[in-house]
């Protein structure tokens, strides 16, 4: 029997570490032939004790390689001109891509056959082993990433009594019964690479910016820093219906907090643009990635029906009570509008989704009996007003004063107490801010 590596056979002399990058190569590819107790050159050598070299090797697979490969080899002890070997048998596996445990998904840890040897395989052909044998659902898929972790999460589920262990990960598919992350696992975890572009400008078109940011890490951690970021402009008006005053923001929270959910939930995550939110003088647009999904219409969407494309992550904000089990978000944000004379609107095309928020405080008419208080340049002042006049002042008061969440609200009291305009004092619940003596 003649012995010669090609691209179904490899040859080893002994055991050694290196074995586990052959393996892998076979299985990720069309599966192969490992011999052990045969020179390069064919020459057998033998083993001593072929039995422990094939549970050496049935060892450093179980421990070192992931998923799971033991049942797609077969040992078989060979006698070759008198001398024993060890002939391991590897086919392709199913859950392909397997990879070097310590290293991950990644083409340091991944391998593939070339010719008479075993490579690092590429990002793009890991990403096409995983779809071949995962599927098309995105957030099922593997996570190409592996080093994660979920501190934002964790604190996100805390603050709702939602328990967040190992258990509730697999559950919710963040986790694979192999302990691989999937790409939900990736979405959620602080590492996730989706981020989301927000800019604010002057006037009703593109040609000056006020401000503009990227909000990155945790799914979660961009739903509150962007939330923040729009609550703070979104500013108070007031009116006077003969002596009383009625104020009036110029995007109603409901309409935005939906908003922004729906920007979340329904985007498409296999590509890695980033989603956009554009804040302008009369309107706040949320640009999502991603048009409708197949077979539903712009006025299915507008009559309450809802086809998910992200399931699980749909239904880990369910879980969390953030959206509600069916299609409610664009009928909330229609109802969020009703009796103001003004409509949001909705663009679709093929790759993105458009929801435009219309500002109730910009129109003409409105305009003309409207007092505007800016909080960009006076709220500070509106601060040190107010505490002057009570003497000292909580959050909690600020926050309704000035009509602002609690996130803004926190920093805002931050930044003025370590500017020496106002002093924090007490602890916890009982902490209230006053003016410098």
């Amino acid at each position: 029997m003649i012995f010669q590596e090609s691209e179904s056979v490899e040859l080893k002399a002994i055991v050694v570490e290196d074995i586990k990058k052959e393996i892998i190569a076979f299985a990720n590819c069309e599966g192969g032939k490992l011999y052990i107790g045969i020179q390069d050159d064919g020459t057998v050598l033998g083993l001593d004790n072929p039995d422990e070299a094939a549970l050496q090797v049935s060892n450093m697979v179980r421990d070192a390689i992931k998923p799971d490969l033991t049942m797609f080899l077969h040992y078989e002890t060979l006698t070759i001109a008198g001398k024993k070997i060890v002939a391991v048998d590897i086919q392709q596996g199913t859950e392909r891509p397997y990879y070097i445990a310590k290293k991950g998904l990644r083409p340091e840890g991944v391998y593939v056959r070339q010719g008479y040897s075993s490579v690092p395989a590429t990002n793009t052909v890991i990403r096409r082993m995983i779809k071949e044998t995962d599927g098309d659902h995105f957030e099922e898929m593997r996570s190409l990433e592996q080093n994660l972790t979920f501190e934002y999460a964790k604190k996100t589920f805390e603050e709702r009594n939602v328990k967040f262990g190992p258990a509730q990960m697999k559950t919710l598919g963040i986790v694979t019964q192999d302990d691989v992350y999937t790409n939900l696992g990736l979405l959620l975890s602080d590492q996730c690479v989706h981020t989301i572009k927000a800019a604010v400008f002057k006037g009703t078109k593109q040609n000056e910016f006020q401000d503009r940011k990227e909000f990155s890490g945790s799914l979660f951690q961009q739903m509150d820093d962007v939330y923040d970021f729009i609550d703070f402009r979104n500013q108070t008006h007031s009116t006077f219906d003969r002596l009383y005053r009625i104020d009036r923001r110029d995007y109603p929270e409901t309409a935005v907090r939906e908003a922004l959910l729906n920007l979340l939930v329904h985007r498409e995550y296999s590509f890695r643009a980033s989603t956009f939110i554009s804040l302008y003088t009369d309107r706040l647009e949320f640009i999502s990635i991603g048009g409708l999904v197949s077979g539903v219409s712009l006025k299915d969407v507008t009559m309450g029906i809802s086809v998910c494309r992200n399931t699980k992550l749909a239904n880990v904000f369910y879980r969390l009570e953030l959206i509600e089990a069916y299609g409610t978000g664009i009928i909330k944000i229609m109802d969020a509008y009703e009796g103001t004379g003004m409509t949001p609107q909705i663009e679709t095309s093929d790759n993105a989704f458009k929801i435009i928020l219309p500002n109730l405080n910009a129109s003409p008419e409105h305009a003309k009996i409207t007092q505007v208080h800016s909080q960009k340049d006076t709220t500070e002042e509106k601060v040190i007003t107010l505490t002057k006049e009570r003497g000292f002042v909580t959050r909690k008061e600020v926050e309704i004063f000035l009509g602002i969440g609690q996130s803004s609200c926190g920093r805002l009291l931050r930044k003025m107490a370590e500017n020496g305009q106002i002093l924090q004092e007490g602890k916890g619940k009982n902490t209230h801010y006053c003016l410098p003596k």
